[in-house]
């Protein structure tokens, strides 16, 4: 690839002009430290965001945010709007893992009531939600059930009792898109979905049992729940699961048939295979998109049965119910999905199709999107860190709303393949430096037949752990300050892990 000619807009911030290429229908933004944007000419990031700029309907800007690094067609923390009525969607811009996201909760315990009791509450989480590839859940379903559950996500949850109202007002879309259609997915996918609700999965999937280490803004936080330094949180990344890996991959091959016989499309085709796309206004658009919108319902169903079992071990174990110990929902955000949106753009307000592939919304206050709980303050941002590192609670801002459709980062961002750190780092060893720092760690162990065995990588029980290491990923201390440099968030308080579960 020629060599980028970056122009900086402000600390922060840089653009790709958009006759860098002939195809790029707008510019590119990038938002990074220098550092940051550095660590991205390793990997293909730029060139992807590049791409992106080709889609037809595309508007304003193709986007990176800090955390950004090479993924299928878009880079992971890419953002790009197009027009709803003229414009395309794409599985790219979504992800195969649609509506991964982060929800965090929070209690009125301490690390002092909880560390006691650390083992047995891991113990207890890690036999209610399953952690690992291809597991099934406690939750039996039928497919009647099913379908009830794609089309009504967390609403579903809290009327067959998983769930607190409050808990819905506090979900981004309160859980639940309209949209979806379960006609829309295919069987196969049908049949791997009944089984994965309230389950993490693998990866880097992980509930973590943390502890406020530092709050940079006592009004906002407050207005989140946060209290004081020393309080325990919980935070859940997980998402679909293999149901919306099944349904991502059935309708790429889907779109990639009809492109061809479209002059515009499929020349995207031929820039970049992966960039799969149709026309949101099409049969085919339409289809994709209710079906997505259907993964998304059960990735919040999923992270919905999740929390009722975080709340049922915490109460068996403190044996004081769930509402006593004040374990109620913070927030709960999407940073895998192409929403519907109204956006100004340049100077007039459009209905889009905002696609966040790793990257998530930070409306600001005054919101109308917004719950009424965080209106008058804007939204939580929720940005993990990597494991044994520190995660943040962030707000959203004006910057974003005007520069970035209101997305910001969603986490550290990978600088080494999962492949690289196996061969780097040993399961085994990271567990016991975790520990060494007092963070209790469990994880699902790996057997000999669990594993396809690549070339160069030996056998490690506790390979994920590798796969994962904090020395995997980007300094999350870097990805939230670039965020503030830009001025698209603002820190609000952040977290350390005492306690890992892992797939």
């Amino acid at each position: 690839m020629a060599e980028i000619p970056f122009k900086k807009i402000r600390e922060g911030v840089w653009e790709i002009p958009q006759d860098y290429k002939p195809f790029m229908r707008v510019p590119a933004r990038v938002y990074a430290t220098k550092e940051l944007l550095d660590a991205m000419k390793g990997d293909l990031t730029l060139q992807q965001v590049v791409n992106v700029a080709s889609l037809p309907g595309i508007e304003k800007y193709s986007l990176v945010m800090p955390d950004g690094h090479q993924g299928y067609g878009f880079p992971i923390g890419g953002v790009a709007a197009t027009d709803a009525e003229n414009g395309v969607i794409s599985p790219g811009g979504v992800g195969y893992d649609i509506n991964c996201g982060v929800r965090l909760i929070r209690t009125d315990l301490t690390e002092k009531d909880v560390r006691p009791h650390l083992k047995e509450l891991l113990d207890g989480l890690f036999e209610n939600i399953p952690a690992g590839l291809g597991l099934s859940g406690k939750i039996r379903l039928t497919q009647s059930q099913l379908e009830e559950v794609l089309q009504g996500g967390s609403e579903w949850c809290v009327e067959q009792g998983y769930g607190w109202e409050e808990d819905l007002e506090r979900t981004e879309d309160g859980g639940r898109i309209e949209s979806a259609n379960p006609e829309k997915i295919d069987e196969k996918s049908m049949k791997r979905g009944a089984p994965q609700l309230a389950t993490l999965g693998s990866g880097n999937h992980f509930l973590e049992v943390q502890v406020v280490d530092e709050i940079y803004d006592e009004h906002l936080a407050k207005s989140f729940g946060i209290e004081q330094e020393g309080q325990v949180a919980i935070l859940v990344h997980t998402g679909g699961r293999g149901f919306s890996h099944g349904v991502c991959s059935y309708y790429l091959r889907v779109f990639e048939r009809e492109m061809r016989s479209d002059k515009t499309l499929s020349k995207i085709l031929q820039l970049e295979r992966e960039l799969a796309c149709a026309y949101l206004s099409s049969k085919v658009g339409m289809d994709y998109f209710e079906a997505m919108c259907s993964c998304a319902n059960y990735a919040w169903a999923n992270r919905q049965l999740i929390t009722y079992f975080v709340r049922k071990v915490f109460s068996d174990v403190f044996k004081t119910d769930a509402e006593k110990l004040g374990i109620h929902l913070v927030y709960d955000v999407a940073h895998n999905i192409a929403k519907i949106e109204e956006h100004d753009v340049n100077g007039t307000r459009k209905k889009l199709c905002v696609h966040r592939k790793g990257a998530t919304r930070a409306f600001p206050a005054g919101d109308e999107r917004l719950p009424p709980a965080y209106r008058s303050v804007g939204q939580p941002v929720l940005i993990p860190g990597s494991m044994g590192t520190r995660s943040f609670v962030a707000v959203g801002t004006e910057i974003a709303a005007r520069e970035t459709f209101g997305s910001c980062a969603h986490g550290s961002g990978r600088r080494l393949s999962r492949t690289a750190a196996m061969r780097k780092f040993r399961g085994e060893e990271v567990k016991r430096e975790l520990e060494r720092r007092n963070i209790l760690v469990k994880a699902r162990e790996r057997t000999r037949s669990d594993v396809r065995r690549k070339r160069g990588v030996p056998f490690d029980r506790f390979g994920e752990l590798a796969e994962e290491v904090s020395a995997a990923y980007k300094n999350p201390e870097e990805v939230v300050a670039s965020c503030e440099l830009a001025g698209i968030a603002k820190k609000v308080a952040a977290f350390r892990a005492i306690g890992i579960i892992k797939g």
